[in-house]
């Protein structure tokens, strides 16, 4: 169960999280030595205090959750959340320019995220899986690897789907081995977790993780 832990970004990011969830979040990675927290930017500088010597990284989203910013904006929020002790950047691509296959926008908008890291926080692309066709998940995934960024992630858990094993094995076989995949949305028991990573995934977001590595299901959506 810790190979499980050590997957896991322990993950906190509705609108109304309070404090008082992101130290219960934080202690608990601490606890379980989860990879990452997972949290929304305004409360990076908080978790990264929170963690110090923990071991545990802090993560961050950009551009959450539809990924309609732009590149530029993506980036400052890139730059600012590592300023603030973000190790890793959960970034959400331009659906929409996606969908109208203006792929250099969608690869611009991930490079800027990509050069806005400079190689001090790992990057992962939210391509929104549950919003794609077939053909345009492989698309994004190749975008991804292009541009440079380190994973490409299914979900952002606030869209109409979460992670299913078919999209992981397709994302893991576009982007072959060196490239990260996370599952995230919706994961909520142990062998769902388990078989997602059977299925190729390198990383789990979800706000389930202690009910993950305990062998119990959780009824969060994310």
């Amino acid at each position: 169960m810790s190979k499980i832990a050590k997957m896991i970004d322990h993950t906190a990011l509705k609108a109304d999280t309070t404090k008082e969830i992101i130290e219960k979040l934080c202690q608990e990675a601490s606890e379980y030595q989860f990879a990452s927290v997972c949290v929304n930017p305004t409360w990076v500088e908080t978790a990264a205090q929170l963690l110090k010597g923990s071991g545990v990284k802090v993560c961050t989203v950009i551009g959450f959750p539809l990924g309609a910013n732009t590149p530029e904006t993506k980036a400052f929020e890139t730059k600012d959340a590592i300023e603030k002790g973000a190790n890793e950047v959960d970034m959400v691509i331009n659906i929409g320019a996606l969908k109208d296959k203006n792929y250099d926008l969608v690869e611009r908008d991930i490079k800027a995220v990509v050069e806005a890291a400079e190689g001090k926080a790992l990057t992962k692309v939210i391509i929104e899986t549950c919003l794609l066709t077939e053909e345009e998940k492989v698309r994004a995934c190749e975008l991804a690897v292009s541009a440079g960024a380190d994973f490409v992630k299914t979900s952002t858990g606030f869209s109409t789907g979460g992670a299913t094993v078919e999209d992981i094995a397709l994302m893991r076989k576009t982007v072959g081995p060196e490239i990260g995949v996370k599952a995230s949305g919706g994961v909520r028991d142990t062998e769902g977790a388990e078989a997602l990573v059977q299925a190729g995934a390198s990383r789990i977001g979800a706000s389930s993780g202690v009910s993950i590595v305990k062998g119990e299901t959780s009824n969060s959506d994310y």
